[in-house]
């Protein structure tokens, strides 16, 4: 028999006491804090550098409200694709576990439905929990409850689009980040802009001298930096977590296919009509 696999215990929310989301979504509180603990890590670890090249990127007076707005929000959607991918492993493993009788003899009928259930109430601590394993308990009680076999693969089939909606869902916040993450950087671009534009227009009204002139002008070239590296932040950021959140969603795709393999493969091929639902059908 296989060991219990709790989701009480193994989801990344719950073991450090905060509310998991539901299979694989995600707490955005808790993945909050941790894009904020994340942006404070890179600017502590920056701060020794911060009159470097690459410390001023990050560090530039005139930008930092920005470049922090856009630190945090690619670390916060960082923190979700890592919990969302924390939680797909957790999900997998319920592919590993055997919750059908042994024996190839074995038919999964409304009077069989009860031993599947118990296999699976002492596989797992909650069926309820798990995408796979919530497919089949669904399908089952209805099994149990209409005792109709043959309405039980349009009953999967159904779960499945649920799930494949549940599953775009949950992705939302990531998609909502990624968009805002280049307009923080083209707003960043027009305060600078904005700020160099300013500067020249003093300029060309000052009457100082040449070597005056060229001080004011080292400003405006500083708002034009300003608005240049804020855009080169948004948009690099927003790839970065634009490709890691597409890899997710193929693994998370490939996952619900394995699911739907599974229901296949161990419960619909083990059903088996009963001589008064074929007689019905005539």
């Amino acid at each position: 028999m296989n060991d219990v696999l709790s989701w009480t215990l193994s989801d990344p929310e719950q073991r450090i006491g905060f509310a998991g989301g539901r299979f694989t979504r995600v707490n955005h509180l808790f993945a909050g804090i941790l894009g904020a603990l994340l942006t404070a890590a890179v600017f502590g670890v920056l701060f020794p550098f911060r009159s470097s090249p690459v410390g001023m990127l990050f560090y530039r007076e005139s930008s930092l409200p920005i470049t922090v707005a856009i630190i945090f929000l690619t670390a916060w959607s960082m923190a979700i694709l890592a919990l969302k991918l924390a939680k797909l492993r957790l999900q997998r493993r319920a592919l590993r576990l055997s919750i059908m009788p042994d024996g190839h003899d074995f038919v999964l009928s409304p009077t069989t439905v009860d031993q599947v259930a118990e296999r699976m109430a002492t596989s797992v601590d909650d069926p309820r929990n798990f995408v796979l394993l919530n497919r089949i308990d669904w399908a089952l009680s209805n099994l149990r409850n209409l005792g109709r076999v043959g309405d039980v693969s349009e009953m999967f089939t159904t779960q499945a689009e649920y799930d494949e909606g549940n599953m775009e869902t949950s992705y939302l916040a990531v998609a909502a980040f990624v968009w805002a993450i280049p307009v923080l950087g083209f707003i960043g671009t027009v305060l600078g802009l904005s700020q160099a534009i300013g500067e020249f227009g003093g300029v060309l009204q000052s009457g100082s001298e040449l070597d005056q002139i060229k001080d004011q002008l080292q400003q405006v070239t500083g708002g034009l930096a300003t608005a240049f590296e804020t855009t080169l932040q948004g948009l690099v950021a927003a790839l970065i977590v634009q490709l890691c959140m597409a890899s997710l969603k193929k693994s998370e795709h490939e996952f619900l296919d394995d699911c739907s393999e599974y229901c296949s493969r161990h419960v619909i091929s083990r059903l088996r009509l009963l001589p008064l639902e074929t007689a019905g059908d005539r």
